[in-house]
Formats: structure tokens, C-alpha cells, sequence
């Protein structure tokens, strides 16, 4: 291949001998540069299309396909005009899957860019490749917490190659705690924290909910970590109902969560408040549950209200929203902006460098990256850590009814008073 080359010693055996340390990386500051010589920009997408987390990817087909028409004259760079194509692969829901399929982008396909989105599990070990080989990165879908500190980063420094944007624990902890104090409780709350990336950040004693929980009067009860795919949460729940609890929260995957919300009605466990993070995102999972889903709750990072447009296509987030159920006939989720996102960023710091093949060019752009997106506004620059963006985020509650099954109704904006409210929680009946 003509562009893996770094001198010495190629990338990939840089990655079959484990030798490409931050420190090699750094050692390997000459320009480097990505193959683009026939005119065509490479994009690799990674993202969990199949698999326990494919629901984060169900906008996918309906994204790429705008991309796709958006660049179909190319991009302009420099007085240069490229091709763009993107390489798509699934990690299967599965990490180790996802490193693999990243390494493949980054030594066979020779990307420029690479992006990826949906969960821990997704974003940081394509993150993590980037990283190590010196390849810029764009990362959403994940709290920034779990990505940033999870791969070793260091608020005195953060990483090179690799950005995200995303909202972050204290932000979800915030909407919870909006949604929950419009009931009264007994302010015990049930923890569903699985032994993942999520779960080990949501469930951390300092950085994850138990401290901000305590400090607003809350009881936790933690039952311990329990491995993903479980089919049996009597334990949880016995524990639970035995503590009183009538709040229950956590970040289970959906099938997960699936299988606790039906147990739990079995054996007689009824909360007042279900917010769950990951789980109940999509229509697709709560309607699996039947009328059970009604007034469950869940942090809400994109509707078709949200009052921002793309900086590609100049749609507003919801012609972005109806645009996916006329081609789809399938209802709005909730990643189809983060998707698009992706993209956005993507074409602008490529527009900037000047040289899409220099991947340090490409990086340097992204650093500067200061977007107004269909998401909200992209600003690497503006923390809580260095390589981080965050965006704004709402609750809301899933109700029984409207042009599908159900509707997600938003009752909790205080971090985002732009964004309007549908109603006030209610609670599960």
C-alpha cells in the first residue's frame, strides 16, 4: 500500500506487534499522508448495524443515502474538488469486533477521516485505533465521561487524534432529577448499572450518580454489576421492592431492560418512575413492550422541535425527522441527527485543512472546529476537557398514542430552554 508507510516501520505491524504506543505515535510527526491521490476522499463509518445495539443504527441506510446525494459533485478543497466515499462497516455490537473493523478502515482501506457513533462499547476502541495510528477521528453517541476517561485521557492534555461530541453524566443526572422531583417519591432509587463501559461510568461512587444522587437526597441502591444479556433480574427487583424503591434508573441495553421491565411487572414491582438511559430510546423498543411502555422515561438528546439545522443541507431537524419517515415509513429516532451530524463535522474540517490527505492538517482542522450543526453547536474548543464538545440535553416520556404507537413527549428542558416542552411527568400507572 502506498500511503501505510511511516517511515521505518509500517502501520500495520505497528498494530500486530502492540508497538504503537502514544509515545511512537508522537515520535512520528513527519507529514503522513492518506491516500487520496485518485481524487477521492475515503470516510470510514463504523457503527453496531447488527447485534444487541442495532437499534442505535436504524437511521443509518437513510443517512448515508442524504450524505451520499449531498456529496455527489464532491467537495471542494483548496481549489481542488474530491470525491467521497464512505466505508461502512458494523461492529456487531461487540468491542472487540469494532477495534477490528476500525483496523481494516485504517490499514486496508486507508481512510482520511474516520467516524463513529453508539455507546462505549463502539466509540472507544475505533477511538482508540484512530489514536494509536495517528488517524483523525470524529466520536458521538456516548457520554463524553466514559469516552474521555475510560481510554486513559488526561484533562491536562486530552488526545491528539480523536473528538467527540456528546453530552455528559451531569448533564443526564440533571434531566432525571428535573423529571423525577415533578412527583412525590419516596426518593429511593433502583440502580441498573450492567459491568460495561455505561454501566462502570453511570454507577462510579464519584464520577457517576451515586455522589450527585446523595447530595440531592436520593437513596441508591446498587445491587452490583450484572453482565449484559442477562435473563434473570429477580435479584434487582427483590432488592428493590424490599428497599421501596419507586424510582428505577440505569443504562441497560434494550433487550436487557426488556427483560427487567417484564419480570418486574411478574413479580409485582411497580415504580412510579422508570428512566432509563440507552434502553427506551427508540420507538422500535418500547413498542416491543406493548402498552408497558406508557410513562417510561429517558434522556432525550434529538427531536424534530429541536431548533437547529445542518450546515450541509440547510434542513431544519425536523424536515431531517419527516424526511426519514417518508422514505422509511418508520417513526423519528433519536440518532438520526447524531448520525448526521457525524457528517457535518466531518465535511467541515475537511473543507479547512486544505489537504485532505495530511492527516495532521485534517486533525489540526478538527481541533478548530466551531459548527453550528443539525445537533446543536460543535466547539472542540469549549471542554469540560480538552477534544470535547458537548451538546444539549432534555427528558422526556414515552406516551400511548399519536401517528405511531407512541409518542416521546419532552417534560424536562431546564438544560436546554430552547428546546419546548410537551407536557409534565407523569407517573407509570
Amino acid at each position: 500500500m502506498t500511503c501505510a508507510k511511516t517511515g521505518f516501520i509500517d502501520r500495520r505491524t505497528l498494530i500486530k506487534t502492540g508497538l504503537a504506543s502514544a509515545a511512537l505515535t508522537s515520535s512520528l510527526s513527519f507529514t503522513r499522508r492518506a491516500h487520496a491521490a485518485d481524487g477521492m476522499i475515503r470516510i470510514g463509518f463504523v457503527s453496531p448495524k447488527t447485534g444487541p445495539l442495532a437499534a442505535f443504527a436504524e437511521s443509518d441506510e437513510y443517512i448515508l443515502a442524504g450524505i451520499a446525494a449531498a456529496f455527489k459533485e464532491g467537495l471542494t478543497i483548496d481549489g481542488s474538488t474530491y470525491g467521497v466515499e464512505v466505508i461502512v462497516k458494523d461492529s456487531q455490537s461487540n468491542p472487540n469486533r469494532a477495534a477490528d473493523v476500525a483496523a481494516e478502515l485504517i490499514l486496508e482501506d486507508e481512510v482520511n477521516l474516520m467516524v463513529v457513533s453508539s455507546t462505549p462499547e463502539t466509540t472507544n476502541p475505533v477511538s482508540d485505533q484512530c489514536e494509536i495510528n495517528g488517524v483523525p477521528c470524529i466520536s458521538t453517541v456516548a457520554p463524553w465521561q466514559p469516552w474521555f476517561f475510560t481510554r486513559g485521557g488526561e484533562p491536562e492534555t486530552g488526545f491528539e487524534y480523536t473528538y467527540h461530541f456528546f453530552w455528559g453524566l451531569e448533564d443526564v443526572i440533571s434531566v432525571f432529577t428535573e423529571m423525577w422531583g415533578q412527583l412525590a417519591t419516596s426518593k429511593v432509587v433502583g440502580g441498573m448499572f450492567p459491568n460495561d463501559g455505561d454501566g462502570n461510568a453511570w454507577g462510579h461512587p464519584e464520577l457517576g450518580f451515586p455522589r450527585p444522587l446523595a447530595a440531592q437526597g436520593y437513596n441508591l441502591i446498587d445491587p452490583g454489576r450484572y453482565q449484559n444479556l442477562s435473563d434473570d433480574f429477580s435479584a434487582q427487583i427483590s432488592a428493590f421492592k424490599n428497599d421501596g424503591a419507586d424510582i428505577v434508573t440505569g443504562v441497560m441495553i434494550p433487550p436487557d431492560f426488556t427483560t427487567f421491565w417484564t419480570q418486574s411487572r411478574q413479580q409485582g414491582f411497580t415504580p412510579k418512575i422508570a428512566s432509563m438511559g440507552k434502553a427506551i430510546l427508540f420507538p422500535v423498543v418500547v413498542e416491543q413492550l406493548g402498552d408497558a411502555g406508557h410513562n417510561l422515561s429517558s434522556e432525550v438528546w434529538w427531536t424534530p422541535n429541536h431548533p437547529f439545522a445542518s450546515s450541509v443541507t440547510g434542513q431544519s431537524a425536523g424536515q431531517v425527522a419527516t424526511g426519514y419517515t417518508e422514505a422509511t415509513g418508520r417513526q423519528w429516532t433519536q440518532p438520526i441527527g447524531f448520525a448526521h451530524a457525524l457528517f457535518e463535522v466531518a465535511a467541515d474540517a475537511l473543507a479547512r485543512s486544505g489537504d485532505p490527505t495530511d492527516y495532521d492538517k485534517v486533525r489540526g482542522a478538527l481541533a478548530e472546529t466551531q459548527l453550528d450543526t443539525v445537533v446543536g453547536r460543535v466547539d472542540f474548543s469549549s471542554g469540560p476537557v480538552p477534544n470535547v464538545s458537548k451538546t444539549p440535553l432534555v427528558g422526556g416520556q414515552w406516551r400511548l398514542g399519536g401517528d405511531f404507537k407512541y409518542d416521546m413527549v419532552v417534560t424536562a428542558n431546564g438544560n436546554a430552554s430552547d428546546v419546548p416542552t410537551g407536557g409534565s411527568m407523569e407517573a407509570i400507572s
